[in-house]
């Protein structure tokens, strides 16, 4: 257990190493930090850099190669694939850039999928009730291709929140989204996090929405840095500057 007060996720020399035919590449170097319970931060850097192992260990998705990651004060280095499945299932929230909705189910039934694998008997009064919130109340009965882009990312969110998780991680939630849908998509993100006081951590190209995080923290080649907020402008100019060169 973590002895951290007010820390949902502590990690304590995290480093991830992965065998190629060319023999073993270092993805991350080893990495220490804390992030408080109803704190918002981003993961900021370009691609290859390692963002996304980064939010794929520390949700449980991948295990580290060394080192510790806890969240909410369990060891998630210490658990076996079962073990983390379930404490994801407790715990935690996912928002991703391709949306991943079920192609055969409704908005609605795609949004309460998370409550009723919790077996929770009000699934459906609540996915009913953050469809109303995320502005779709009357998409509830189409399905995924019936729907814009921007729609099916608040299907998403709303999908990711019915639950309230502790920790809510998304990877580039804007990242398929043209600039208005980004805007909503950004404003329903902060809304839904401060009212129920989630963890939030995100990986994302877009200035704009780090800047709405209270922490930035910068990637790369495997290293982790935290930036301020003078510095995030640059590194994020930079960093989009090496995005389109890739």
């Amino acid at each position: 257990m973590t002895t951290t007060p007010n820390v949902m996720i502590e990690t304590k020399h995290i480093s991830k190493t992965v065998n190629t035919s060319e023999g073993q590449l270092q993805i991350l170097q080893p990495i220490s930090f804390n992030v408080k319970a109803g704190e918002s931060v981003a993961i900021v850097g370009a691609s290859g850099s390692g963002k996304s192992t980064l939010l794929s260990l520390l949700a449980g998705l991948d295990q580290v190669s060394e080192g510790e990651i806890y969240l909410d004060g369990a060891g998630l280095h210490s658990m076996d694939e079962e073990q983390r499945a379930r404490l994801r299932g407790e715990k935690v929230g996912f928002i991703f850039q391709s949306f991943m909705l079920v192609q055969s189910l409704t908005a609605l039934e795609n949004i309460m999928l998370p409550a009723e694998i919790a077996g929770l008997d009000n699934a459906k009064q609540l996915g009913q009730q953050i469809l109303e919130q995320v502005g779709l109340g009357h998409r509830g009965t189409h399905y995924p291709n019936q729907l814009s882009g921007g729609e099916q990312q608040r299907v998403a969110i709303a999908r990711a929140f019915i639950t309230k998780p502790k920790i809510l991680f998304a990877d580039e939630p804007t990242g398929n989204l043209d600039a208005a849908n980004s805007d909503k998509v950004e404003k329903l993100l902060f809304e839904l996090n401060r009212e129920s006081d989630t963890t939030l951590v995100l990986v994302t190209h877009d200035p704009e929405l780090a800047s709405k995080c209270q922490r930035q923290l910068h990637m790369h080649a495997g290293e982790l840095t935290e930036i301020t907020s003078e510095e995030s402008t640059g590194a994020s100019a930079n960093d989009a500057q090496q995005q389109q060169a890739s």
